[in-house]
């Protein structure tokens, strides 16, 4: 009998951990808090799509077909362009940030939310290069539905990256950001899905970065391994 929680467990008691977000490392530069604006993600795993992992996670509660739903977004887009991101975006007038969050996963994914449970929120966080204030919404995927591309002008690929090849270690790199005169350093995974490499960084990486800390399934990696990305 296993006595170990779920990785379904695991992520709802995070979700109600008030310690996890602050203070936040990975925020680049500084809010206008004048014209600061809400927006929200949908972080959602799973365990449906029998893809399994390459590589065989240390945490007992990540299994080989554990997965976490992501997009690359558009090369034309002005901002973030050819970025791999959670579904998500700026919360519309009144708009909590749950709803913003499913209905911005449905916008870019076609995911049909009313598979999804909503396992409750984390702390907002700051992305000061675009002044929003982002708060993460997590969920597990209990009923299967298709996703993919909605609006090639936002996305350019949806996919479904295996929760322990992120933890690999040899998927693992730190990038570095210069800009301006001044660097950034931040967590960064190398993807392959269906032929396409990735590379998640930014806040994106900096979320899953902080919850697999937080949850204890970090795998020692070289963080002397680093990578030079553009804005």
């Amino acid at each position: 009998m296993n006595d170990h929680p779920s990785a379904q467990d695991q992520l709802r008691a995070l979700a109600g951990d008030g310690a996890f977000a602050g203070p936040w490392r990975h925020a680049r530069g500084t809010l206008d808090p004048d014209a600061v604006r809400p927006a929200s993600v949908l972080v959602l795993f799973g365990v449906l799509d029998g893809l399994p992992s390459d590589h065989a996670a240390q945490a007992e509660a990540v299994s080989a077909d554990l997965d976490v739903l992501l997009l690359a977004r558009a090369a034309t887009l002005r901002s973030h362009a050819g970025q791999v991101a959670f579904p998500g975006g700026r919360a519309d007038p009144g708009e909590d940030a749950v709803t913003c969050a499913l209905r911005e996963a449905t916008e870019e994914t076609g995911v049909d939310t009313s598979g999804v449970e909503v396992l409750g929120t984390l702390d907002a966080l700051p992305m000061p290069v675009s002044n929003h204030v982002v708060t993460p919404v997590l969920a597990w995927w209990t009923r299967q539905s298709p996703v993919g591309v909605v609006d090639p002008a936002e996305s350019a690929h949806v996919f479904r990256a295996p929760v322990a090849d992120l933890l690999d270690p040899d998927r693992r790199v730190t990038t570095v950001l210069r800009r301006g005169g001044q660097v950034w350093r931040g967590p960064g995974f190398v993807v392959d899905d269906d032929g396409n490499r990735h590379l998640v960084w930014g806040f994106t990486a900096g979320i899953l970065d902080a919850m697999f800390d937080h949850l204890g399934w970090t795998e020692d990696w070289d963080r002397g391994r680093e990578l030079d990305v553009e804005p």
